[in-house]
């Protein structure tokens, strides 16, 4: 029975191959196979993908939540900012050393830097100050910045004028912090290591436009030699200044006396 079976088969093969020939097996040079079964391969990849996202959930993307300063049902006073928590502070925010936090003493402007004026505070606060304060105040601080002179409402007070001039350092602390007037506060633009290196630059102009002879240094000349560029500068880059060797003396050099003759 086994080997009649075998028979009935082969005979059936014979009859299929002399009707159809032998299938022959693509060669692999033959591109328009391979673009068929690319394609067949990317629409399935496609269809198992819907597949997957039609089974994925959005709920962690539709929280229970609220926008700022919105009405919220869920609190009594339905309020959905909630005030901070007693006995907690924010992270970064303790704030021990009042007086570097708001320049004043109880409610009292203070007349000190919290700490040493270098150098590198003054450089550091002039690059802020033309940075936030120049474009009204002015590069020297007399009120007649860019801002005002294009037709500002009000011009700001030069810093040299006598109340200015005798106002203690907190008390500019304390306007860039809290704003004066039409200025606004500067307390989210600059942090307050910032405002003090301000602060000290502001001193450092009211120095410069109301020193006397006895502030000069000694060795140092009136008015200061212009500095001298190792390159020019473009209207894209700042010049170079080059450094310097040594200091010029204060008083000018005497020119040799011609003898009569």
């Amino acid at each position: 029975m086994r080997r009649a079976g075998q028979i009935a088969g082969w005979s059936i093969l014979a009859r299929f191959v002399r009707k159809g020939g032998i299938p022959q097996m693509p060669a692999l040079w033959d591109f328009t196979v391979r673009r068929q079964s690319t394609r067949v391969l990317s629409f399935g990849a496609l269809l198992a993908t819907i597949a997957l996202l039609s089974a994925c959930r959005i709920d962690m993307h539709v929280q229970p939540r609220v926008n700022p300063l919105a009405k919220s049902d869920f609190f009594p006073d339905q309020r959905a900012a909630r005030p901070v928590v007693d006995g907690t502070v924010a992270r970064g925010q303790l704030h021990e050393d009042t007086y570097f936090y708001t320049g004043k003493i109880g409610n009292t402007p203070g007349d000190f830097m919290p700490f040493p004026v270098t150098r590198e505070v003054l450089e550091r606060g002039r690059e802020r100050f033309n940075i936030f304060c120049a474009p009204c105040h002015s590069r020297v601080g007399d009120g007649n910045g860019f801002v005002p002179s294009r037709g500002f409402a009000r011009k700001p007070p030069s810093y040299h004028i006598p109340r200015l001039q005798k106002a203690p350092v907190g008390y500019f602390f304390d306007v860039i912090t809290e704003g004066f007037g039409i200025m606004p506060d500067y307390a989210s633009q600059i942090p307050p290591r910032d405002r003090w290196n301000i602060v000290a630059y502001v001193r450092a102009l009211q120095l410069s436009q109301n020193a006397t002879m006895a502030d000069v240094p000694a060795g140092q000349s009136v008015p200061s030699q212009p500095p001298k560029f190792t390159e020019p500068g473009t209207g894209a880059t700042l010049p170079m200044v080059a450094p310097e060797t040594k200091l010029e003396s204060a008083e000018p050099k005497e020119q040799p006396k011609e003898e009569p003759k």
